[in-house]
């Protein structure tokens, strides 16, 4: 696991500028709650309100689940807060996933992509040779 942010004095952490932090991990189901935490105590540094603060949280362990299952052996956190909108970008090395799979009931998978769409003010999905990016943006008032 490593974890990057930039650094800022500590002074400074709760005014409006560009902030971001980078956590890379495996990508395995072990590893979503160290995204989930990772998310959770950089955000309330950033002093991102708690009810915000809450979506984005989920949004993280949405998209870092999906990228646990189904990446292949990286996953990565990017958290972008500037100018009032938050950045969460997930990023894994594996590929495009066939989201109809007729062997799984509907109400057992499949609802973590309709959770961050409605939390988010927006998505993206980008699909490479390398892995698969999801991104999703929030309004923020930190």
């Amino acid at each position: 696991m490593s974890v990057t942010d930039s650094p800022h004095p500590s002074a400074l952490l709760c005014q409006p500028y560009r902030r971001e932090a980078l956590l890379a991990l495996p990508a395995q189901e072990a590893h979503v709650s160290a995204a989930r935490h990772f998310a959770a105590d950089l955000l309330e540094t950033w002093c991102v309100p708690a009810s915000e603060r809450d979506s984005a949280v989920l949004i993280v362990d949405e998209l870092a689940a999906n990228a646990a299952q189904y990446g292949r052996e990286r996953m990565t956190v990017l958290l972008v807060l500037d100018r009032g909108t938050l950045h969460i970008v997930v990023s894994d090395s594996g590929m495009a996933v066939d989201r109809r799979r007729p062997d799984i009931a509907p109400d057992e998978h499949g609802r973590g992509t309709g959770i961050v769409q409605c939390l988010a003010q927006s998505t993206e999905v980008h699909q490479s040779r390398g892995g698969r990016e999801v991104r999703a943006c929030l309004r923020c008032s930190a």
